[in-house]
């Protein structure tokens, strides 16, 4: 109890060594060597099944994954060709499935 009264002796007692203290640094790693973005790929895979498939549920869900990546982008060059990519996938679904030609009814 009295050591937490005298701040003296919390200090001599205090094992830590700010003269020994150094900033944390980041190492540096390439591009290639940067995890996977996981929401880019499930992007590209949403959009591609929302044109092909007519899926809506597809484009939409590649829409937030794209946004999803674009706000954790590490890898600027490859990374934004990724989610152009699945992005124009994703408006290219959602345009055919909105206002292009409507399915034909099935015959019984």
């Amino acid at each position: 109890m009295s050591s937490h009264n005298s701040s003296s002796s919390s200090a001599a007692n205090d094992p830590r060594q700010p003269s020994a203290a150094k900033p944390f640094v980041a190492p540096l790693v390439s591009p290639q060597d940067l995890p996977i973005d996981y929401s880019g790929f499930i992007a590209v895979i949403c959009a591609v099944a929302g044109v092909m498939f007519r899926y809506k549920l597809g484009s939409w869900l590649a829409i937030i994954f794209c946004a999803q990546s674009l706000a954790n982008m590490k890898n600027m060059e490859n990374d934004l060709k990724q989610i152009s990519m699945a992005m124009m996938f994703a408006i290219m679904g959602l345009v055919t499935n909105y206002f292009g030609a409507a399915r034909p009814a099935k015959q019984s």
